[in-house]
């Protein structure tokens, strides 16, 4: 028999589920508790969990039960006394018994203000004990389901699986199925993966935050779109502007190698002048990688991004406006320093200020968007591909975007975390800081001014950074333990995403196209735009199946396609040159294979894959090994392409592509459905 108890203490809410599969109890540490609650593990015949001045017994009334299963809740003082709460617990009463329970305590309250709940059968009850898996028999109705409730039943390790008894009930009192016990358990949080903590609030907690906690939970629930979508959009600007640099690239790399189309005495680009001109924001986003590592912490996430904006537009408008190739050559590299600063500070800011229900979704898109700026800048390099000069135009584009960005990330507020962080390091009063985090997050969520949801939020981060702070590992650590083979994982897969001929597909698509039988410049750029609608559409696919799928199975089946692509083009220049469509079916094949594989998975495991105390820094590996590799396979590509020959260097890519499929088959594990936690501990 499984009877499932609600409990609201002084200053602390438990929920528990009770069966008589053994007579074991076992209660999960909790740092709320601090040293009160330890895991207690003994054998008893009327097992009592003893945690403090009161006790919250359950009986099912055996008469009734085959009727109607009636669960009477009764609490006990230490001091003698006794009270029965006189409510019944079944699916009209949860919420009766809830009000009349906040009702009694705030009496007793008065009197004690000890932390600890014990829990206790009461007589004619069959032995009980506290379940291995707590949730595993509740079924809450949804004003059970409060902020505290929230607050306490996340980020907790996974309990281990437990035995059930033949019969067993829920929180209704309906029997459940005794072959599939696990049929009709709802969890009390929807979503993916769960983590449930039993523990305590702070002791401070008053008991008017205990009268408002449903309306805690609905203003948790509920938030202002407008001031929600905002926060995302200007940040993924960063991140379109970086794609619409490979777009537009991909055209304007045609325009300025064409005598008449050029519009400039200097249009007789060698291949490494080329090689340059396309390669020169990715070298600027290499050192900007470089450069904001330091002093991140210092801008802030806000500014890093306006600052960004600004390196966009000076950069976009240099390079429009260049009168030599020199002065062209500054313009990239300062669109490419933006390009490292908004990589670096849009996914942060995005995930700090977004709310947390919907934040996987969000930064999932950052990918989509980067796409999203590709099939920009093939468009715009489709329109000006026969102008005079259009190249020009192509990079110009890029300016009103980036003004659109800075504005509005001028109109946002600073990361409330980032705010508490500059407190938590010491670079002001803690106090003024955290204020100006309440305000920050009341705005983002469009809340108005004390808004309690918002300190409550504000306190509850400033614990964890406080332990996160303390506990971030040294730079060297990346390269020990478990966190090397982490950065072996997650480097190895961002390096193959580059080496396997991502940046020279992407760059020179149009050039591909044109030297694979499209010869007008126009027909090359347009066929460019459907290779970008489709890439555009398979990023979508990917985020939509990656994890019902599993990252291995899309690497594995992604990548296999990618090195049948290479083949095909491969192939085509030696063999088929007579069919240019073989060519246009190996960039589309290509492209959709690499946006279900390396695209969107090498990122998220590169997130997902580096232990705690290191993942800050690794990441910052990662993102080096990324932009490094991809501006040397994007500058090499002209001159391997003058040396080997196009059929020849696609060759070579394909068998890149078979070595990365070896390292994906025998080195990168599957983290699908894993916490963070059980990541990191599959990896020791």
């Amino acid at each position: 028999m499984d009877v499932a108890v609600s409990t609201v203490g002084p200053v602390n809410r438990a929920l528990l589920c009770l069966n008589n599969s053994s007579a074991r109890a076992s209660v999960p540490s909790s740092a709320f508790l601090g040293s009160s609650l330890k895991k207690v593990s003994s054998r008893f015949n009327n097992p009592i969990i003893s945690m403090g001045s009161f006790k919250i017994v359950a009986e099912v009334d055996e008469e009734n039960q085959t009727s109607k299963d009636k669960w009477r809740g009764l609490v006990f003082d230490t001091s003698d006394h006794q009270q029965d709460m006189g409510d019944t617990l079944s699916t009209t009463g949860t919420t009766s018994w809830v009000k009349n329970h906040r009702i009694r305590r705030k009496e007793k309250i008065k009197e004690t203000r000890r932390r600890l709940i014990s829990l206790s059968p009461v007589s004619g009850a069959m032995a009980c004990s506290v379940s291995a898996r707590p949730l595993g028999c509740l079924k809450l109705s949804q004003p059970v389901q409060s902020l505290k409730t929230r607050v306490l039943l996340s980020y907790m390790n996974p309990f281990q699986r437990s035995s059930f008894p033949s019969k067993k009930y829920n929180f209704k009192g309906t029997l459940l199925s005794q072959k599939n016990p696990s049929s009709n358990r709802t969890p009390l949080i929807s979503g993916g993966r769960l983590r449930y903590k039993v523990g305590a609030l702070r002791e401070q907690d008053s008991v008017e935050e205990d009268e408002s906690l449903d309306s805690h939970a609905k203003a948790q629930e509920t938030f202002d779109w407008t001031s929600v979508i905002l926060p995302f959009l200007f940040p993924a600007l960063g991140g379109l502007l970086f794609g619409y640099d490979i777009g537009a690239t991909s055209g304007a790399s045609i325009s300025l190698q064409s005598p008449e189309l050029s519009g400039t005495t200097w249009f007789n680009l060698s291949a490494i002048q080329l090689g340059l001109v396309v390669s020169g924001s990715l070298y600027g986003a290499l050192l900007g990688s470089i450069l904001v590592y330091p002093i991140s912490d210092f801008l802030g996430r806000r500014r890093e991004l306006i600052t960004a904006a600004v390196l966009y537009l000076l950069g976009g408008l240099i390079t429009g406006f260049a009168p030599g190739f020199g002065v062209l050559i500054i313009g990239r590299l300062l669109y490419g320093l933006g390009i490292g600063l908004a990589m670096h500070g849009a996914p942060l800011y995005i995930a700090e200020t977004c709310p947390s229900q919907i934040r996987g979704t969000l930064v999932s898109l950052k990918e989509l968007m980067i796409v999203l700026g590709i099939l920009l800048g093939y468009l715009v390099g489709s329109v000006g591909i026969n102008a005079v000069g259009g190249w020009r135009y192509m990079y110009g584009v890029s300016a009103p975007i980036a003004v659109l960005m800075g504005l509005g990330m001028w109109s946002l507020p600073p990361s409330p975390r980032w705010l508490l962080l500059r407190g938590v390091q010491g670079k002001g009063s803690l106090q003024e800081y955290k204020e100006k985090a309440i305000q920050a997050l009341g705005k983002l969520r469009g809340r108005p001014a004390g808004d309690k949801v918002s300190e409550r939020q504000i306190e509850d981060t400033l614990v964890s950074l406080k332990s996160a702070y303390t506990d971030e590992g040294s730079f060297w650590e990346v390269f020990q333990g478990p966190s090397l083979k982490a950065f072996i994982i997650g480097g190895g897969l961002v390096l193959f995403q580059q080496i396997t001929g991502q940046p020279s597909v992407l760059y020179y698509a149009a050039s591909i196209l044109q030297s694979a039988g499209f010869s007008a410049a126009s027909d090359a750029a347009r066929v460019s735009v459907i290779i970008g609608i489709f890439k555009f559409l398979m990023t979508g696919v990917a985020i939509l199946k990656v994890d019902d799928l599993g990252r291995r199975p899309l690497l594995i089946g992604g990548v296999s396609g990618i090195a049948l692509s290479l083949a095909l083009l491969a192939s085509y220049y030696k063999f088929l040159g007579g069919y240019p469509i073989v060519a246009v079916a190996a960039l589309l094949l290509y492209v959709g294979c690499y946006q279900i594989s390396f695209g969107p998975i090498s990122w998220l495991m590169v997130s997902e894959i580096f232990p705690i105390r290191t993942r800050g820094r690794g990441i910052s590996l990662a993102v080096l090994t990324n932009f490094g590799s991809n501006a040397i396979v994007t500058f090499a590509f002209y001159p391997l392409k003058e040396l080997l020959g196009a059929g020849n260097l696609f060759l070579l890519f394909g068998g890149i592509a078979l070595l990365s499929l070896l390292f994906v088959a025998l080195i990168v594990p599957e983290t699908k459905g894993l916490s963070l936690e059980e990541i990191e501990s599959n990896l020791k």
